[in-house]
């Protein structure tokens, strides 16, 4: 399952570099990574999950800064719990850490949908977010909060 969230990862790194290249002629363009509230909580996920979304997270905010001064933007949506089919793609499930995790389970508010992504993206990369860069946004209805 780690190879399976590390080659997000990588293909998350290998799409930033090809927008760079794209955008540092013109000046100018917007970097949106998407990375869950295991990116920025410790105990919300199984540790390869938790651990590539930390690294889009770094991702993101390394990005923002080194292309700061070239006009390119970049921040991350960290979606909590959405009303998705991911739990349907779960498979090995290690029954230790899902226990585990149970504790921070009863904290979740009811999940939010693919419209609330979709809002907080389209504020993400439009000019009224110009001096947003290098944010990890959770759109988790508060979620991260506890």
């Amino acid at each position: 399952m780690g190879a399976r969230f590390l080659s997000e990862y990588c293909q998350c790194y290998a799409t930033s570099r090809i927008a760079v290249k794209l955008f540092l002629p013109k000046k100018h363009g917007v970097i949106l990574n998407i990375a869950s509230v295991g990116g920025i909580q410790g105990a919300r996920a199984g540790a390869a999950y938790t651990a590539s979304k930390h690294a889009v997270v770094g991702l993101t905010k390394n990005t923002a800064y080194m292309y700061e001064k070239e006009g390119i933007r970049c921040n991350a949506i960290a979606p909590g719990g959405i009303n998705t089919n991911i739990s349907s793609s779960m498979t090995n499930i290690d029954k230790f850490g899902m226990q585990r995790q149970q504790t921070g389970m009863t904290t979740m508010p009811e999940p939010g949908s693919a419209e609330d992504i979709a809002n907080a993206t389209l504020f993400l990369v439009s000019d009224e977010a110009a001096y947003v860069n290098g944010a990890v946004l959770p759109v988790d209805g508060a979620w991260t909060a506890y």
